[in-house]
């Protein structure tokens, strides 16, 4: 991998009130992250800051993931590859940042995907460019593990929808928000700490 890659988007990255800021002002020009711009782009933002609000103010971190935190040893980074309109970002991200701030040990970073292309690229998930990416990177900028776009039990969900019906549609994206709501984070707590804890 790539260290300079990394280290220049590192640079360019931006802090989680940055990232909201960046979204919000956009919002108030009556535009979407990203290069595409559309009515329903414009709409699933509006939806996703509102949402994002609501998780800042309600997520809670699990005792476990405050133990497991306390019992870091290494500087970590999470380089985040998002889009203001994606759904899963928007209930991915705040936890993140979450478990950032409950930790000396953690930095993050975001960067906006389609200003990123080259990063990006390197990220692929089955050939596509899926959001949120979250590439973990020691102290040296070394990319150790990624993880993402959603916790295993949503990927799980996605692709046995996928499976029967072939499509991802409307009903399903909602069926997934809900879940989203009921899990509060937990899943996605889980599954980085066990990355973290085998780097």
């Amino acid at each position: 991998m790539n260290n300079a890659l990394i280290e220049s988007s590192l640079l360019k990255g931006l802090t989680y009130k940055q990232y909201r800021d960046t979204i919000k002002n956009l919002l108030q020009q009556g535009l979407s992250t990203g290069e595409e711009q559309s009515e329903a782009l414009l709409d699933y933002s509006l939806l996703n800051d509102k949402r994002m609000d609501r998780l800042d103010k309600t997520l809670k971190i699990s005792e476990e993931t405050l133990n497991s935190l306390k019992q870091l040893h290494k500087k970590f980074t999470f380089l985040v590859i998002a889009e203001g309109w994606c759904g899963d970002a928007a209930q991915i991200v705040p936890i993140l940042n979450l478990i950032a701030e409950n930790s000396d040990l953690i930095d993050l970073k975001i960067v906006l995907r389609d200003e990123n292309e080259e990063l990006m690229n390197q990220f692929l998930t089955n050939g596509s460019k899926s959001i949120p990416k979250t590439i973990i990177i020691d102290e040296n900028n070394n990319v150790i593990n990624t993880w993402g776009p959603r916790p295993l039990i949503a990927t799980k969900m996605v692709q046995d929808y996928k499976a029967k019906n072939g499509v991802i549609d409307a009903e399903f994206k909602k069926d997934l928000q809900i879940w989203y709501n009921k899990d509060k984070g937990n899943s996605t707590q889980n599954d980085l700490l066990k990355l973290l804890k085998a780097s």
